[in-house]
């Protein structure tokens, strides 16, 4: 169980959606928390509503990661949770293999590297102290695929991939892994996914808030699988029971996508 109060936390993304949502959900719970967007006045705005601190920045560059840990311990004293959350979105003109490089390298990024630099530059205190908690906010994506986006999806499965390796070698050692995967989330990344967003995740979309209690839930219950759409678990089993039979699936879907979107 992950001890939230008094905790000195840090929440990357954390200017609106599910990050916003993070922040304030801990904040809540006693946390003292770092609020982390790209966005300065966005980062300014949720700091001022949960009482936290900001320091804006890019979480997926190298530097803006060692930018964010060393301001972080500087106002915290000692990271306790380091939600890793700020994400590269879904969708776009050229979304598949076509997709420039430059697309594919910022998704590589933001949804993986992030995860990588930020443990690189934690874990050795955390192991010393025997203590420390990593979130990774992947996606449904990690688990399953998204259709319409590659480096999003092929991605979203490295940062699930990253967040399992982290929890099987370091758990003995006191590290705390939790991975959330939702589906739909009301936020812009969602909007901005356009018609094919809409039709994949519209009708089961969830609120960020909701999110944010499946984290909390999963922290008190220690389970590294953060599921805020529960009927993941039974599509992730599908997948990995009978996956000729998942992708024939999900191969009806994309040519529904296809119809539906001319």
């Amino acid at each position: 169980m992950t001890s939230v109060s008094g905790a000195g936390v840090v929440v990357t993304g954390g200017g609106g959606g599910i990050g916003r949502a993070i922040a304030h959900r801990l904040a809540a719970g006693g946390a003292r928390v770092v609020v982390n967007d790209l966005d300065a006045g966005a980062a300014a705005g949720v700091a001022a509503e949960i009482g936290g601190f900001a320091v804006p920045g890019d979480a997926g560059t190298e530097q803006g990661v060692r930018d964010l840990v060393t301001a972080a311990r500087s106002h915290l004293g000692e990271i306790d949770i380091y939600c890793s959350n700020a994400g590269s979105g879904v969708g776009g003109p050229a979304s598949g293999p076509d997709a420039p490089d430059e697309v594919w390298q910022r998704a590589w990024e933001v949804n993986t590297l992030a995860h990588v630099r930020a443990s690189r530059a934690l874990l050795p205190a955390w192991l010393a102290r025997g203590q420390g908690t990593f979130v990774v906010t992947a996606s449904a994506a990690g688990l399953l695929t998204m259709l319409g986006s590659a480096p999003y999806s092929v991605t979203k499965h490295a940062a699930v991939a990253f967040a399992e390796w982290l929890a099987a070698t370091y758990a003995h050692r006191g590290l705390s892994v939790h991975c959330i995967c939702p589906q739909g989330v009301r936020t812009q990344m969602l909007a901005d996914a356009g018609r094919p967003g809409e039709i994949l995740l519209a009708d089961t979309a969830i609120e960020p808030g909701q999110v944010a209690d499946a984290l909390w839930e999963a922290m008190a219950g220690g389970r590294f699988l953060v599921l805020p759409h529960p009927e993941v678990r039974d599509y992730y089993g599908l997948r990995a029971a009978d996956t000729d039979r998942w992708l024939r699936g999900m191969s009806r879907l994309q040519r529904r996508i296809e119809e539906e979107t001319g």
